[in-house]
């Protein structure tokens, strides 16, 4: 380890550590969008395709696509609006609910390799962010 590095060096040694200990990969980011869709869906019930898209704040086509996954894996079911044919209806299934309900592991991937550090070590963590919190 170099002490005395420049603030430029010490900034780009943190942002890769933050990217590699922090940062969210493509899989959580993509479980967490499962879930707000699934959600979405549970909310509105019967949920049209249109309602969900605008829920979540994306384009109906890749709301489709998604759903689509979530139909072939037995979460979601899609049937005609008995209100409307041309309308298809979205609810969750048994097996999607029962996902739903079941949160996400407890700890998170930082959270456990913290809990890997020596108390010493958490200590000399939690100075450094107390510095950079007063810093910012």
């Amino acid at each position: 380890m170099m002490w005395g590095s420049s603030p430029a060096a010490i900034a780009n040694r943190f942002n890769t550590l933050a990217q590699n200990w922090v940062a969210d990969g493509p899989a959580a980011r993509a479980e967490r969008a499962r879930r707000k869709l699934m959600n979405c869906i549970g909310q509105r019930e019967p949920a049209t395709l249109n309602e969900v898209a605008q829920a979540v704040g994306r384009g109906a086509p890749a709301v489709s696509r998604a759903v689509d996954t979530l139909v072939r894996g037995g979460l979601v079911e899609r049937t005609q609006n008995p209100d409307n044919r041309r309308r298809l209806a979205l609810r969750l299934t048994d097996q999607g609910r029962d996902e739903l309900g079941n949160l996400p592991s407890a700890g998170s991937g930082l959270e456990l390799r913290l809990e890997r550090l020596a108390h010493s070590e958490l200590r000399a963590i939690e100075r450094a962010i107390e510095i950079l919190e007063r810093a910012s």
